[in-house]
């Protein structure tokens, strides 16, 4: 009955986004350099857009504005700004180290202290310490996080595990959400929200109690994802929000501007040089969502996998970030019942219901009986991308949103079509893109191990963690290196594909070896 009503969604434009988010004070390199940042970006003397967004200018950047005549380029970058280092620089592995010792010593190369406030960095300051990725990735991503924290309770590291999610709340209290980085360049946009699942791992490395300091954290940043929710009737869309015709509420992902990604300003703005004018800003908006998304880039996104000008996230319903606010929803609702202040009761069950809500919606729009699996779902239509099945139909297994029986299905079907001689691969199709096949991602890797491990295949869980351990080994052993994601296909390539060379480090690949290895001891 759903699926019929969701046909009116293709009539509703809904609300249109009020603009950007408020700027803090910072430097923001896209804004403050002007027709400078443009020719930089476009000249090709980084390969990295990302280097110049994260160089520090030298002088107050409206100087160096002034100064600018646009000859001889290099050497003027050269003269006003101070370029970044890949993180652990010139680090060497000890290799007589196990990947275990290796990783345990890793975690000091990728902890920055807390950070002073800087009026020309990119970076957002953050009070207390806190662990990058690694290599071009050099200030904290938020869903990387959860995985990396996962390595550091292992190494009985929680003060470290506490000072990030300090660093987190302290974003939402001051920017309104997380961003995908602290980076002013990351603000109009998000990332998977994984705080809720990170409060989860604390409290349980800790105790029950400590969750509680976090509460109005989860709430403030619940309500970022839900904004507008409140103001649109059935079938309309604001900003992250889907009210279905029956009033229940979905999410997608969203970013508040529709201009060119500063830190891949190169790439998007050649491509967008392809399509015509009118069509530039829904390409920027979906090329950021997909950014928000975590999944940058993959034919999950992609109405013709070869061609990224076919992007169409924002139009999606994704199905592992409704298992994630569904679990959100569920946290907050048991944090509130747990404390039993006045009124927690009644905001419990109201937080309650909104996750039951949402669960039947998600199992009756994104599940398929006959092919016993999740997919992403089209808002307007209702339809299924049943067309491009991917790793994504594990995450409500892993947060428990799944039936038991359609438990059952999916951990089939990944038993079948996507685990392959390193793990389980991203995607069914071979796009080039570094979200799809052949390549294998840590986070997707934990989600579905640990996922069917939940659905009673135990067993296909400890096959999946073995190959996928024993392919962190065998490059480890031959590298001396962590890198972000892998070829699980063929064992004998590194993994490619995407805008940037694969990077070593690395902190979500450490987290899951570490979490992985403790299970199977």
């Amino acid at each position: 009955m759903m699926k019929a009503c969701v046909v009116a969604l293709a009539v509703a434009i809904g609300c249109r986004s009020a603009g950007p988010p408020v700027r803090p004070s910072g430097y923001d390199p896209a804004q403050d350099l002007g027709p400078l940042f443009h020719d930089v970006q476009m000249s090709g003397m980084f390969p990295d857009s990302k280097t110049f967004v994260d160089a520090r200018p030298l002088f107050p950047p409206a100087d160096i504005v002034s100064r600018y005549r646009g000859s001889d380029l290099r050497a003027f970058v050269e003269g006003n700004f101070e370029l970044p280092r890949p993180v652990a620089e010139g680090f060497r592995t000890d290799s007589s180290q196990t990947m275990e010792q290796h990783i345990e010593a890793l975690w000091p190369l990728l902890t920055r202290p807390p950070d002073s406030a800087d009026a020309r960095s990119s970076l957002i300051p953050l009070p207390h310490p806190y662990v990058v990725p690694g290599g071009r990735f050099r200030e904290v991503y938020y869903w990387d996080s959860y995985f990396t924290m996962l390595g550091l309770v292992q190494n009985g590291r929680t003060d470290l595990v506490r000072s990030m999610l300090d660093n987190f709340a302290y974003l939402i209290e001051t920017v309104g959400h997380i961003p995908n980085g602290n980076r002013t360049y990351y603000l109009s946009r998000s990332q998977p929200p994984f705080f809720a699942a990170m409060v989860g791992l604390y409290a349980r490395a800790t105790d029950t109690t400590q969750a509680l300091r976090y509460l109005d954290a989860l709430e403030a940043e619940y309500a970022f994802w839900m904004d507008g929710a409140e103001r649109l009737a059935p079938a309309q869309v604001y900003r992250r929000v889907v009210r279905m015709p029956d009033g229940g509420l979905l999410n997608r992902y969203w970013d508040d501007l529709a201009t060119p990604r500063p830190e891949s300003y190169r790439a998007d703005y050649e491509l967008a040089q392809r399509i015509p004018e009118e069509e530039r800003a829904a390409f920027y908006r979906n090329v950021r969502a997909s950014a928000e998304s975590g999944w940058d880039f993959s034919s999950r996104w992609m109405q013709d996998p070869k061609d990224l000008l076919t992007l169409e996230t924002t139009e999606l319903i994704p199905v592992d970030l409704n298992s994630l606010l569904y679990h959100a929803e569920r946290t907050i609702a048991a944090l509130r019942a747990f404390r039993g202040l006045a009124g927690d009761s009644v905001v419990a069950a109201r937080f309650q219901n909104a996750a039951e809500v949402r669960r039947q919606a998600v199992i009756d729009l994104c599940y398929d009986p006959t092919t016993g699996f999740f997919y992403d779902v089209r808002w307007r239509s209702g339809a299924r991308v049943a067309d491009r099945p991917t790793l994504a139909a594990a995450v409500p297994l892993y947060f428990g949103l799944a039936a038991s029986d359609q438990g059952f299905h999916v951990a089939a079907r990944l038993e079948r079509d996507f685990l392959k001689p390193g793990g389980f691969v991203t995607t069914l199709i071979a796009s080039g893109q570094q979200w799809d096949a052949p390549n294998g991602w840590p986070p997707l890797e934990w989600m579905a191990i640990e996922g069917v491990r939940r659905y009673g295949r135990a067993d296909l869980a400890d096959r999946a963690a073995a190959r996928w351990l024993g392919l962190n080994r065998r490059t480890y052993r031959a590298t001396g290196k962590m890198t972000e994601k892998y070829d699980v296909v063929d064992l004998r390539r590194r993994a490619g594909g995407g805008e940037y060379p694969t990077q070593d480090g690395f902190g979500w690949t450490n987290g899951v070896a570490l979490g992985l290895g403790a299970l199977r001891k």
